[in-house]
């Protein structure tokens, strides 16, 4: 049963959010623990951090050698985590960028970073698989994408009690994906004991990390090979293609 006092559309609001973060910081300051166990052995390139907040994870790639993106609704929050970043000092700051962007309709562009990251993004359910779909088109082929959700807390905890299908399985969350173009691994996980992180009461998360697979050698067609030749692998030659002139006889005019 939902919470009737639980306006849930408002809280997808700019000002929501711009209330929220106006005052003392919301979040603990540290990366969140999901990220870190799957971001802290990658190869540094492209990363998107959507729904950035404060901007804790983003620094914390920026710090690691990430160029990254941190993309927030709230303009507050924003600001806040730009302050943060220059803190830190030039060397983080020219490694960030800061996107105001509503989740609603965000519209990362395709092919575009090696890792999309989605921490705690609740929306009601369709809306929350379209999301989760143009996230997974930003990730480049050999990416990875790590979406990160709360299981519900148990009834009678003294939290609100939201719609149930902001909170989706694991094997939800991986519909999302063709198999076929993605190496998936998704399942329920007990929030780390230290997790300093935490401020929900939440015990347990809903975790599906997944990696692009590189896209298949693209294979010349008949016309191409008549047009450009094509290159042995049995004999490790190059053949022109039918009618060019060639020294070597062995090759079929």
């Amino acid at each position: 049963m939902n919470d009737p006092g639980v306006d849930v559309w408002r809280m997808f609001s700019q000002e929501f959010w711009d209330d929220r973060y106006s005052g003392a910081p919301v979040f603990s300051g540290n990366p969140n623990p999901w990220l870190v166990h799957h971001a802290e052995d990658l190869t540094p390139g492209t990363a998107l951090d959507v729904g950035s907040g404060e901007g804790a994870d983003v620094l914390w790639l920026a710090s690691r050698g990430w160029h990254v993106t941190g993309a927030d609704i709230s303009p507050v929050a924003l600001a806040r985590s730009a302050r943060l970043a220059e803190r830190a000092g030039p060397r983080i700051t020219a490694r960030v960028t800061w996107q105001q962007a509503d989740m609603l309709d965000f519209d990362a562009p395709e092919n575009s970073f090696d890792l999309v990251s989605a921490q705690f993004m609740h929306l009601p359910g369709p809306t929350l698989k379209a999301l989760h779909r143009r996230l997974a088109a930003a990730v480049k082929p050999g990416g990875t994408l790590l979406l990160v959700l709360h299981v519900p807390p148990e009834p009678g905890t003294g939290n609100l009690t939201f719609p149930a299908d902001m909170f989706p399985t694991a094997e939800q969350m991986a519909s999302v994906l063709d198999p076929a173009r993605w190496t998936i691994d998704a399942g329920t996980h007990q929030r780390p004991a230290n997790d300093a992180t935490s401020t929900t009461g939440h015990t347990h998360d809903v975790v599906l990390h997944a990696v692009r697979r590189p896209a298949p050698p693209r294979t010349a067609t008949t016309e191409q090979r008549a047009v450009s030749g094509y290159w042995s692998l049995t004999e490790a030659r190059w053949s022109p293609g039918p009618g060019k002139v060639v020294a070597d006889r062995r090759w079929p005019q």
